[in-house]
């Protein structure tokens, strides 16, 4: 049987500098951009996906206009394509980054509007380990996207979750979750109830585009409330500081200002009901899953959230006896 096997594949003569091409045209979707994207001429490129139909024996693309469209079997080779030069990308990515079996690499990246709280504690067990490359890396969702397809980047940690396609075989998972309050300096005067919460308080609030900001106009829309908004800031980390030295409140969760209400600097007046701030990680599918990633993920929320566990010296050990034997 394997031999049968063997005939016809070598039979069939697959030609991956072929296929490469296809992909690429199926991707870009229009011949021009292709060529442009390949430096080939367009004749050119014709010809090399006219030989791998030819190799395969169907038809790949159906002509609409100036547009490709991808046959019933062109979609299920560009599925193979898309497997196959994802895993090219991987490995090529894995032998760059430089790593070999006793000192590992991980490259996360984070929005980057995102709580630096946050993002320290959920990275704090792998802080000062010598035999471990950590990049860190800014930006915009979108960006950090890309970076993640093009296997630059082995994790996300966002505040939005994202919805993968076959395209794009993104997974994202809810790692915590955190009650919105308000935050301000102790001994302010005023309720901590709410909707009283809200009353005669200057506050600083999230920017229009942020899920926390359409959750706190639904609540006041919903109870008719008015409040008194003095500044909208997009960054998380200058909410912090005008929480901490303008006097006036912000609403943000807790994560953001956590060492400020422990040293008592700022007080939390109450939480708003129904307002949460969600935190996602989000990978793509690998042939191969990094034991670190499963570590990391594996950290109860709730010692995200309010710092490192304390047991961390434990948890690491866990990390080196994950680790695969070299």
């Amino acid at each position: 049987m394997l031999s049968f096997f063997l005939k016809e594949y070598f039979a069939m003569k697959l030609n991956y500098h072929h296929l490469f091409y296809f992909w690429t045209v199926a991707r870009l979707g229009h011949l021009t951009r292709a060529s442009e994207s390949l430096h080939v001429s367009q004749s050119a490129l014709s010809t090399q996906i006219k030989k791998l139909e030819d190799s395969l024996g169907y038809d790949l693309f159906i002509r609409e206009g100036r547009r490709l469209k991808l046959s019933e079997a062109g979609r299920v080779a560009f599925g193979y394509a898309d497997e196959i030069f994802g895993l090219g990308d991987e490995l090529a990515a894995w032998f760059s980054s430089g790593s070999h079996a006793s000192r590992e690499s991980l490259k996360v990246g984070a929005v980057a509007t995102l709580s630096r709280n946050f993002q320290e504690g959920f990275l704090k067990p792998l802080l000062g380990r010598d035999d471990l490359e950590l990049s860190i890396q800014s930006g915009t969702l979108e960006d950090l996207l890309r970076r993640l397809s093009a296997h630059r980047l082995d994790l996300i940690l966002s505040n939005q979750p994202v919805h993968g396609d076959e395209e794009n075989p993104w997974r994202s998972r809810r790692i915590a979750r955190q009650p919105v309050s308000v935050i301000g300096r102790p001994g302010a005067s005023g309720a901590t109830n709410f909707p009283e919460l809200l009353i005669d308080r200057s506050l600083v609030v999230p920017g229009q585009e942020n899920n926390i900001r359409h959750a706190f106009d639904q609540l006041c829309d919903y109870h008719n409330l008015r409040p008194r908004i003095i500044a909208e800031v997009d960054d998380m980390a200058m909410m912090r500081l005008l929480a901490r030295d303008s006097g006036h409140f912000a609403v943000l969760p807790p994560v953001v200002v956590r060492d400020e209400l422990v040293s008592g600097s700022l007080h939390d007046y109450g939480a708003l009901p129904g307002i949460f701030e969600e935190f996602y990680a989000v990978s793509i599918r690998r042939q191969f899953e990094s034991p670190l990633l499963t570590h990391l993920l594996s950290q109860p929320s709730d010692e995200l959230l309010s710092g490192p566990p304390e047991d961390l010296h434990l948890w690491r050990e866990g990390l080196s006896e994950a680790k695969p034997s070299s």
